[in-house]
């Protein structure tokens, strides 16, 4: 059997103690055991988030929550904007027109990030927007938007801040009060290190006072109703009680490694790899990258999908390749939870093995090289 790495971004690799502390015997979750552990993993969820704001979990996926949160904070007489970047920031729309919520879309160009201007810009010409939704990290462009000065914005404007932090939070730095962010969003999936199955949220007073002020048609995710369960560390339906508990464990492994710790790794990753691709003559594909997840463009002359087949079958590499129109044109590595340098130094080094058998012109070793001086430096 071959060993099987995973540098997609999401899932990601899940260590084997994380693994065995799932395995451990079931419990009940409506007992004291549950709500000790809820009680724990919300004060830690507060350390990740950096805030003194109210953690809900969703079972669910990332976007239960990011849905949660939209619909919870957009009543009717409320109007949002969403900044629309990319394959991800597309389904925060999606989920205004399914919940007949009163919005606009700012496009940008795929590959560049949202940046205070583009938003004071398009609340100048529309005086009704209060809301608006922007992604962190968008993970299909691996462009990363400027949250702090956008918070800033939204604070002088008086509006909501809602940020999609799915391949931000636990790798990159998230401030949530320092900033000013109103509501963030991750899934457990990703920096967490775990199996997909949690939404995590973290919500303000000012989010609650909006969700308060009107209703809106939802039941599953309705926030009011994590609210109501978490005066007693409870859930109001049935939780992934073995994802919690290994969310517990997690929590408790970056707080002892802390936070800061954990984003320069992440940055150096991300320099790595892409002074890893210049070397190999290939190019980043974001303007305004992010350190999460890095996006190579493919010479024409390299076929995608088969490049991505032969790292996983011959060299047991599992990258992501594009979404939407940037399918076939880019591969993604993820620089969230468990990897490391050593980790990326061999996923660089399948890139360049699978280059050269479809043909591609290069040096072996030059990506190697370049992200090794860059790792040996920062490691000092």
């Amino acid at each position: 059997m071959k060993k099987l790495r995973l540098f997609t971004p999401g899932p990601t690799m899940v260590p084997e103690d994380v693994m065995l502390e799932m395995a451990r015997p079931m419990e009940h979750h409506r007992t004291g055991f549950y709500r000790d552990m809820y009680k724990e993993v919300h004060e830690l969820l507060q350390y990740l988030f950096q805030t003194q704001a109210s953690c809900p979990i969703f079972t669910g996926s990332g976007t239960s929550a990011m849905e949660g949160v939209i619909v919870g904070c957009c009543p009717p007489g409320h109007k949002a904007l969403v900044v629309q970047n990319g394959k991800f920031s597309e389904r925060w729309t999606k989920v205004c027109q399914t919940f007949g919520i009163d919005h606009t879309v700012l496009e940008l160009d795929w590959g560049f990030g949202a940046k205070a201007d583009h938003i004071r810009a398009a609340m100048d010409a529309d005086e009704k927007i209060d809301t608006i939704i922007v992604v962190h990290s968008e993970t299909s462009t691996t462009a990363l938007s400027d949250v702090e000065s956008i918070a800033k914005l939204s604070r002088e404007r008086d509006a909501l801040l809602l940020v999609d932090g799915i391949t931000a939070v636990g790798a990159i730095p998230v401030k949530m009060d320092e900033w000013g962010v109103d509501t963030y969003v991750t899934g457990s999936q990703k920096a967490l290190m775990l199996p997909p199955g949690l939404g995590l949220a973290a919500v303000n007073d000012r989010a609650w006072s909006r969700i308060d002020s009107g209703t809106m048609p939802t039941l599953y995710n309705d926030l009011k109703a994590y609210r109501k369960s978490l005066e007693t560390w409870d859930a109001p339906y049935t939780p992934a009680l073995t994802l919690v508990r290994g969310l517990l464990h997690v929590l408790r492994g970056i707080k002892e490694r802390s936070l800061e710790a954990i984003w320069a790794e992440t940055s150096m990753l991300a320099e790595g790899t892409r002074a890893a691709a210049e070397a190999m003559g290939l190019k980043v594909f974001a303007t305004d990258t992010v350190d999460s997840v890095t996006a190579i463009l493919m010479p024409e002359s390299v076929d995608e999908g088969a490049l991505r087949k032969t790292m996983r079958s011959k060299f047991g590499f599992q990258i992501a390749g594009g979404q939407g129109s940037l399918k076939g044109k880019i591969i993604r590595f993820s620089h969230m939870g468990y990897v490391d340098a050593f980790d990326t130094i061999g996923a660089i080094a399948a890139l360049e093995m699978a280059l050269t058998q479809q043909g591609y012109g290069m040096r072996i070793g030059a990506g190697v090289s370049a992200a090794t001086a860059i790792f040996a430096d920062k490691m000092k």
